[in-house]
């Protein structure tokens, strides 16, 4: 079986700043993609528990968003924030 490669291209937002504004709506954002994320998980047979271990569908990060360890928060802000750069990008506009 041939092994297949995947080189992934995020689209280039480097130059793209966000608000003021928009800064503080990542947290928001990143709580709610965590939030997405364990309910899928939970709905899959998930809990929570000290280790991630597949096989047992345990996971540590199973928890409220603000227990989560930074390095985790972390990603979800990132998510967060490059979703909103993409958008900005795209040359939509976000208003309120």
């Amino acid at each position: 079986m041939k092994k297949k490669t995947y080189t992934p291209r995020p689209a280039d937002t480097k130059g793209v700043e966000l608000s003021g504004e928009l800064i503080e709506l990542t947290e928001k954002m990143a709580k709610n993609v965590h939030d997405v994320w364990a309910e899928g998980r939970i709905a899959e047979g998930w809990t929570w528990g000290p280790n991630r271990d597949d096989a047992k569908k345990e996971n540590p990060c199973l928890v409220p968003y603000e227990e989560l360890p930074d390095n985790e928060k972390e990603y979800d802000r990132n998510t967060a924030i490059e979703t909103l750069k993409l958008i900005l990008s795209l040359g939509y506009r976000i208003e309120r």
